[in-house]
């Protein structure tokens, strides 16, 4: 965890600011990887374009995205590696606590990804 503020407690904004930066690293690799369009994009993360359009706009619950929402997108055949690396970058740091969750958030949060760190 980040020790950031006098106290030495760690800070939850930073570590939310942290997260939030991951997932628009996964919109700017999907844009670089040539997909631009929404339609485009839901269809390359496996994900419906609801889906695609909370996360890759920052309108999803404070919670981050859910494991389930991360396998999805992992199981995806046209997924490019480049999207491929920054989401399991994302699963890894969230796995690990580094987006501010406590203990049993963290591990419940690690117990119910399929893919292998």
């Amino acid at each position: 965890m980040y020790r950031d503020d006098k106290n030495g407690a760690a800070s939850i904004k930073h570590m939310k600011e942290r997260q939030l930066s991951k997932i628009r690293e996964v919109a700017e690799a999907l844009v670089t990887s040539g997909f631009v369009l929404l339609d485009d994009q839901a269809k390359v993360l496996g994900v419906p374009r609801s889906t695609a359009w909370v996360i890759l706009h920052g309108r999803y619950k404070k919670s981050g995205l859910t494991p389930k929402v991360v396998e999805r997108m992992l199981s995806s055949q046209e997924l490019p590696p480049l999207v491929r690396s920054k989401i399991i970058e994302y699963g890894e740091e969230k796995a690990s606590g580094l987006y501010g969750q406590t203990t049993p958030q963290t591990h419940r949060f690690f117990s119910e990804l399929a893919f292998e760190r």
